[in-house]
């Protein structure tokens, strides 16, 4: 427990420690955020700093192998695997910033590099025999995929990281989510007796340094950086811990957003009418009225409601 608590701590500061250096750096090199157009409601936020996901990646990670250490084959890939998935990101704001638009990475080389990162993701999970996945709502009940663990960590991965990025569209939003995720998987790890709780923990901890300078109206935005870290994250310690069905539960909110921009997609080239004012579905919430605060409240509300009922079935 003092390891846990001493570990948080660290990370906490580490992280707003980076935030308070990184910060002031972003705005002397002009690494602004170009925001869409069509979303009105956000232009005034047209130059804040984005890339602050450094932040928290950074700290995360070196207090993780600090506290963790650096044999544990498990941890430490999830900790490359992490950075990998922020680096693509890290690419993709850069060209936003150095073309001043909002044209990054073009999607099919996003799905090139995910892929990759993926798939060595998976690999690992069936030649190191992590195969086994518990069910949702079962009391620990688990099934051996064997091979077939490979196609569905590719897919968790894909959806997750590509969900998460997409909820990265309100101030503090996808942090409020993440930290809660995190706070309850955290707790189904330590209830199962997996390795994973401590990264969790860290990372949870890294994240709520970043959402003092997140939150509405922020000074920083995480950018591609560090939701595409935080999707990278999230599934790979799923993934590892042989609960990847616990992330269209748990990750209720990441769903919501992923869904909601297919449904709208299908729907509007199939009638040309949309279902929501706007997707995700929180630009939908916004365009009703609601406040950025108020939705990001929401969203971590019912990812706490579903991490309870997981609890209570684990």
């Amino acid at each position: 427990m003092n390891e846990l608590l001493i570990s948080v701590l660290a990370a906490f500061i580490t992280s707003l420690a980076l935030c308070l250096i990184i910060l002031p750096l972003l705005k002397k090199l002009k690494a602004g955020q170009y925001v869409l157009g069509y979303v009105k409601e956000h232009a005034f936020k047209n130059g804040t700093p984005t890339m602050g996901g450094l932040a928290f990646i950074v700290a995360s990670t070196v207090i993780t192998l600090i506290f963790c250490g650096v044999n544990n084959g498990a941890i430490n890939l999830t900790l490359a695997i992490t950075c990998a998935f922020g680096g693509v990101g890290f690419l993709d704001d850069f060209l936003k910033i150095y073309r001043k638009n909002n044209g990054g990475l073009k999607p099919y080389q996003k799905i090139i590099f995910q892929l990759a990162i993926s798939l060595i993701a998976a690999l690992y999970c069936y030649f190191s025999g992590k195969t086994h996945l518990f069910i949702p709502f079962s009391y620990g009940l688990s099934v051996n995929l064997g091979y077939f663990i490979i196609p569905l960590v590719i897919f968790a991965f894909l959806a997750t990281v590509n969900c998460v990025n997409l909820t990265d569209g309100l101030d503090g939003l996808a942090s409020s989510s993440s930290i809660i995720y995190l706070i309850f998987f955290a707790l189904i790890c330590f209830y199962q007796g997996g390795e994973f709780y401590l990264p969790c923990a860290i990372l949870c901890a890294s994240l709520c340094a970043f959402l003092i300078f997140n939150t509405n109206k922020a000074s920083v935005f995480m950018g591609d950086t560090g939701s595409l870290a935080l999707g990278g994250f999230i599934a790979c310690v799923s993934a590892f811990s042989g609960n990847t069905l616990l992330i269209p539960f748990l990750g209720v909110t990441f769903v919501i957003s992923g869904i909601s921009v297919i449904v709208q997609v299908i729907y509007y080239k199939q009638t040309g009418k949309r279902i929501f004012l706007m997707a995700p579905y929180h630009h939908h919430l916004q365009k009703k009225g609601l406040s950025e605060a108020k939705i990001s409240y929401i969203y971590a509300i019912l990812t706490a409601f579903v991490g309870v009922i997981l609890l209570i079935f684990s």
